[in-house]
């Protein structure tokens, strides 16, 4: 398999910024809107996503809570910040991170989510240390992910793009 870098997914979603949502938005819809429903029965006063992208998610989260969201992407997240700006009252922040190197304290967040990113990460180790360091003790982490680690249907599509990895972006 070919390694992923942060260069490739840079580059691949720069080029899938302006059709991501009309070419994941309603294939993935399933599995954010259960995030967000398992996230809404939390609460929680303070909530990062990790790999906003194009803000999908956030409408779906409670009002009531401090978003942050952040993204490799700029070009992603200048979507996602039009998408904020359409909900006003809330607190929304965006940033552009790696989310290899989280710029938060430690225990800045009651939940934490990771929304399709495991995949598109170079290092999926480094990356799950940053959350936990994140997370407040007893908070939660959501991992959301797009393929099925094996699940027959998914596994030759699997097989078939794990050599196109760094052109594709996961």
């Amino acid at each position: 398999m070919t390694r992923i870098t942060r260069q490739n997914v840079e580059h691949a979603y720069a080029r899938y910024a302006r059709f991501y949502d009309l070419l994941f938005g309603a294939v993935l819809e399933s599995g954010r809107r259960r995030l967000c429903e398992a996230v809404a029965q939390l609460a929680p006063a303070t909530l990062l996503e990790v790999g906003v992208g194009t803000g999908l998610t956030l409408p779906r989260y409670p009002a009531a809570a401090a978003v942050t969201g952040i993204d490799l992407s700029r070009d992603m997240l200048a979507v996602a910040q039009r998408r904020a700006a359409a909900l006003p009252g809330r607190r929304i922040a965006l940033h552009c991170m790696d989310a290899e190197q989280l710029a938060f304290d430690d225990g800045a967040f009651d939940c934490v989510t990771l929304p399709y990113v495991l995949s598109v990460t170079p290092d999926p180790a480094r990356l799950t240390a940053e959350l936990r360091r994140v997370c407040k003790p007893g908070g939660d982490i959501f991992v959301l992910n797009h393929f099925s680690g094996g699940n027959a249907v998914w596994a030759p599509a699997e097989r078939l793009m794990s050599g196109l990895a760094a052109r594709i972006g996961f």
